[in-house]
């Protein structure tokens, strides 16, 4: 016999942790939170500068893009989460809500109930900020939310060269404005990473009514009569759900699973041999994502973190952290920024920045022997839309996945803006001490032609993917402003596959909000709010 749950929920990331929480407060639902990936005890986990282990493979499911035909067939690493937490277990641990007029925007589209105002008490309740207790903040909730604890002298001298072009230093750019350069806000609590689950699920992990799996991996979606009654799991074995199934395992995830099981366009699914259950042109479409560019400069003495690479060094960070809680193991490595304009006309900002205090932290990133630092640009509007769809029927093997970057000339030409404002940046005066020379791009990068072919070599995903499964009051529309699918019953998306525009900054700590929405609507729809 089938086991039985009143919520079963795939996908134990940011907003699936959220949902195992709050849905299991009432004691008489029962919930099963399945996570395909494994547990979170290694300490790359726990400590904040172990983000840079994670774009090179760990906890990832090592997936990649498609060429990209306007890029000149680059292939992009797509690191996706698979670890209980999700990406909050590998990110950088930046915490940024994106603008308030994004959320306009979305009501704007017909999205009821998801306006800045509506958002914004989800994002209060889940934070215990440190610093903040305001209209715009909260203190006591899940979720840790602290000012850096390892920031360099050269972070000021940036926040110089930056209001030396114009643009000022903002103390909180989650707050009334988010114009500026700053200090982010980091998901770390007692300089420890505070991930969804770590927030979330361990600290009710005792409750007798929710369940939580590890490495159980779900083959399909189970739909009978027009409802989601269950799923199938990888080795056969049936669990059924009485309630719903919330589907939360990201924007790449959510319209994998939803296909596997038969759940989108009908005429693709049967080209691969897969039965369709539902016909749902729009899964796996509207796929946005921010492309990172890079500039790299080489610094003129240890003003960085890049010696801490040696054995030697890295052993005497670790007895540093241990005793006083600070240095580079306590620094998430990009917890400097800021916000500002690409198109001088934009109604917000339109570019942000990242300065790592390294280099080659990320995956593909070239590192300086001698020491550097790496300031990353994104556009925040890509016009550009892609597609996740599958390669084939078997699980087991890797989705398509087409950010289909730069196919839009305006997303082309406002992404140059922002890596030329970056080498500005690094070329003031006020960063003179500090660097010696930009490496990358350099002085041999000069006419558009030649920013374009370093686009293309040096660049990468910003790992701010969404719009998957696009919520909307239109017909075409995956789910609707309670996040229920559209066609079948007792079925719902929950995470950033459901924005109908990409946020306009990382899009961790609105997978969050998500889920807090998503948890209250849940419990008002069955009854027990």
């Amino acid at each position: 016999m089938a086991e039985g749950f009143d919520f079963i929920i795939i996908g134990g990331g940011s907003a699936g942790s959220v949902l195992a929480a709050r849905l299991s407060e009432n004691p008489s639902a029962k919930v099963l939170l399945l996570e395909a990936g494994g547990s979170d005890r290694h300490p790359f986990y726990h400590l904040p500068a172990g983000f840079a282990k994670m774009t090179k493979g760990i906890g990832s499911w090592g997936w990649d893009t498609t060429p990209q035909r306007h890029m000149q067939g680059k292939v992009f690493r797509y690191t996706q989460a698979k670890v209980i937490g999700g990406g909050s277990a590998i990110n950088a641990q930046i915490y940024t809500r994106g603008n308030a007029q994004d959320y306009d925007d979305w009501a704007q589209m017909g999205c009821t109930g998801w306006g800045y105002d509506d958002v914004l008490p989800y994002y209060r309740k889940a934070e215990d900020n440190d610093t903040f207790d305001n209209e715009y903040h909260g203190k006591g909730g899940p979720l840790g939310v602290s000012q850096p604890a390892a920031p360099l002298p050269i972070c000021e001298a940036y926040f110089d060269a930056a209001k030396a072009l114009g643009i000022p230093r903002n103390l909180d750019i989650n707050g009334e404005t988010q114009d500026g350069v700053c200090y982010y806000q980091l998901t770390q609590r007692n300089t420890r990473r505070s991930s969804a689950a770590m927030a979330y699920v361990a600290p009710n992990k005792h409750r007798k009514n929710l369940t939580v799996r590890l490495g159980a991996q779900v083959r399909r979606i189970i739909v009978e009569a027009g409802r989601a009654s269950g799923v199938e799991m990888m080795d056969g074995s049936r669990i059924d759900a009485s309630q719903e199934v919330l589907l939360s395992s990201g924007a790449i995830g959510s319209p994998r699973l939803l296909q596997l099981s038969g759940i989108g366009p009908a005429d693709s699914l049967s080209d691969l041999g897969i039965k369709p259950v539902f016909d749902q042109p729009q899964i796996g479409e509207n796929l946005q994502d921010h492309l990172d560019l890079y500039c790299i400069a080489e610094l003129r003495g240890p003003f960085s973190y890049d010696r801490y690479a040696k054995p030697h060094w890295a052993a005497i960070a670790g007895l540093q952290y241990l005793l006083q809680r600070k240095g580079p193991v306590a620094s998430s490595l990009f917890e400097t920024g800021g916000f500002w304009y690409a198109d001088p006309s934009a109604r917000s900002p339109d570019l942000q920045f990242h300065l790592g205090l390294g280099t080659g932290i990320e995956h593909g990133v070239a590192s300086m022997p001698q020491g550097g630092i790496t300031l990353n640009s994104c556009y925040l509007r890509p016009r550009s839309r892609g597609s996740v769809r599958l390669a084939s029927s078997d699980p087991a093997q890797a989705p398509l996945i087409d950010p289909n970057y730069l196919s839009d000339p305006m997303d082309r030409e406002m992404t140059v803006r922002g890596l030329k404002l970056t080498q500005e940046i690094l070329a003031q005066k006020e960063m003179s001490d500090f660097i010696l020379a930009e490496r990358l791009p350099g002085p041999d990068v000069k006419t558009d032609a030649d920013y374009f072919n370093f686009i293309c070599e040096h660049s990468k995903t910003s790992h701010h993917c969404a719009g998957t499964c696009r919520m909307g009051a239109d017909d075409e529309a995956v789910v609707d402003p309670r996040l229920r699918f559209n066609g079948i019953e007792g079925l719902r998306v929950v995470d950033n596959a459901i924005m109908p525009s990409v946020i306009s900054s990382n899009t961790n700590a609105a997978a969050i909000m998500i889920g807090e929405k998503a948890a209250d609507m849940i419990k008002q729809d069955n009854g027990f709010l």
